[in-house]
């Protein structure tokens, strides 16, 4: 029996503007994510990266294809439908850390669960708190933490609720080389130790490198795919697409 994927696209395409201002930002894009697995999506400035990962979130729509998270079909879902995936199957990690200045770390943590109206696992909640490491900064509110540890409480948040699958757009993009190696560590033992499905955006080779596999866009399309990557091969495979670019 074949697992169902984590997440997929089915010859999406996503078009921005009309006439001679159109910008065709996904062209047939199709692309399976595993579960269990730590996928990163990269490409040129403008290749569509971002777009495919909001429309495989149900942050946006598409114009042709087909988007679906596990057995579940995205496109074509009501405003209460979309909620609903977001709050119960999808984690997200965004640049920003998207905290709330007035909460603490552990209330910011289980904000999503409290808004779904559950309660936290108490064995994954210590579980994910440990692997985070963020003991003793549960009580501190956002304000009175590094930009690495506001980051780790955003990745715990998108953990705690046991997504079928994360989506991370840059999340190292606002930190400093050792906080950002801490949150790349974070993430691939989530998804080594705990069967955790991220898709990751970066613009990043040496971020990449933590991924089981990297995809490439160029021009709206996946032009190729690097499986067990290293920071040399996925910087190669990026400086070729600029070229051609």
């Amino acid at each position: 029996m074949t697992m169902t994927p984590a997440a997929r696209a089915v010859e999406v395409w996503k078009v921005y503007g009309t006439g001679e201002a159109q910008v065709q930002a996904l062209r047939g894009v199709s692309a399976e994510f595993e579960r269990g697995k730590y996928t990163a999506i990269m490409g040129p400035s403008g290749s569509g990266k971002s777009t495919l990962m909001h429309c495989l979130a149900g942050l946006d729509t598409v114009n042709a294809g087909t988007v679906y998270i596990g057995e579940t079909q995205v496109t074509g879902l009501g405003d209460a439908g979309l909620t609903k995936l977001r709050r119960e199957k999808v984690g997200f990690i965004f640049q920003q850390f998207n905290l709330l200045p007035t909460l603490t770390a552990a209330e910011n943590i289980t904000l999503p669960l409290a808004i779904a109206g559950r309660q936290p696992d108490k064995a994954w909640y210590d579980t994910v708190i440990l692997t985070v490491g963020l003991g003793d900064r549960l009580h501190h509110r956002p304000s009175e933490l590094s930009g690495g540890q506001q980051q780790r409480v955003a990745c715990a948040r998108a953990l705690v609720s046991r997504p079928e699958v994360i989506f991370a757009d840059e999340p190292t993009g606002n930190l400093d080389s050792r906080s950002g190696t801490d949150v790349l560590n974070f993430l691939r033992d989530s998804v080594r130790q705990h069967g955790q499905t991220i898709v990751m955006v970066t613009h990043d080779p040496n971020a990449a490198s933590y991924a089981d596999r990297v995809v490439f866009l160029a021009d709206g399309e996946i032009v190729d795919e690097i499986l067990s990557p290293t920071a040399d091969s996925v910087l190669d495979r990026m400086k070729k697409l600029d070229r051609n670019a």
